[in-house]
């Protein structure tokens, strides 16, 4: 109610200043049809004024404000895949069948495109079926999620990332996992059925993750290529890669 009020005084305040400048204007000049000509030329300019407002200058700088705060939410996922999002992709890549043909169509490199990234993210392929669980495989798994439970938590108590819908699904499904696993007492001799569910439950966060790291990429290749380089030479899916700069 108070909000209602103070923005009725502003159009009161605005609607009867402007009142007063006609009306000096009228008795200084005395020129009261010139004075009502000029102020209806400027009214049926003010539709023209709201449409440039509100449709160009409102979207550029709201454009302007969501790239900036997109950028600020890349940081955050850099923080991410450097702390757990590439371990957990290298883990995963030692237990996943045929990764190499997976791997062949993820080389990224400096002269990629962006259609090329759109269509990395599209062409990504793996069933859960291609994971081979083992009592070991899922304690090297729980072993990394409990390390990181703590940054895991942090992120998803973050509110600006809720403004980014796929890397929010991505610290769910992983959130989920590390909950799955830490029900379990032990893995040994665990029974297939579950086997299988932790198998969806993997294959789920994987997904997430790998696909968020190449929109990351996408972004640090057209905005920080400095980082890029260093992305581009771990990369996990690249044999060769090479942190080491031979030449």
């Amino acid at each position: 109610m108070k909000n209602w009020k103070w923005y009725l005084t502003i159009v009161l305040v605005l609607i009867l200043s402007s009142a007063l400048f006609y009306l000096i204007q009228i008795i200084i000049f005395h020129k009261t049809g010139d004075t009502f000509f000029y102020m209806l030329q400027d009214i049926s300019f003010v539709p023209i004024q709201v449409l440039f407002v509100t449709f160009v200058l409102d979207r550029l700088m709201k454009k302007r404000e969501k790239d900036s705060f997109l950028n600020k939410l890349n940081m955050i996922i850099g923080v991410f895949y450097n702390d757990i999002g590439v371990d957990f992709i290298k883990l995963c890549n030692n237990f996943i069948q045929d990764i190499a043909e997976t791997g062949r169509h993820l080389t990224i490199s400096a002269k990629w495109s962006d259609k090329e990234f759109n269509n990395a993210i599209n062409i990504i392929s793996i069933s859960p079926k291609q994971f081979n669980l083992s009592h070991i495989t899922i304690t090297q798994v729980n072993t990394l999620l409990i390390q990181k439970k703590d940054n895991l938590l942090s992120m998803l108590e973050n509110p600006n990332l809720l403004e980014h819908e796929s890397f929010t699904d991505l610290l769910w499904a992983m959130f989920h996992l590390s909950d799955e696993l830490s029900h379990r007492k032990i893995f040994y001799n665990l029974p297939q059925a579950d086997i299988d569910h932790l198998k969806v439950d993997i294959h789920r966060a994987y997904m997430h993750v790998i696909k968020e790291w190449i929109s990351y990429l996408k972004h640090l290749k057209k905005d920080y290529p400095y980082l890029f380089s260093v992305a581009e030479r771990t990369n996990p899916f690249n044999p060769e890669a090479d942190i080491i700069i031979r030449g």
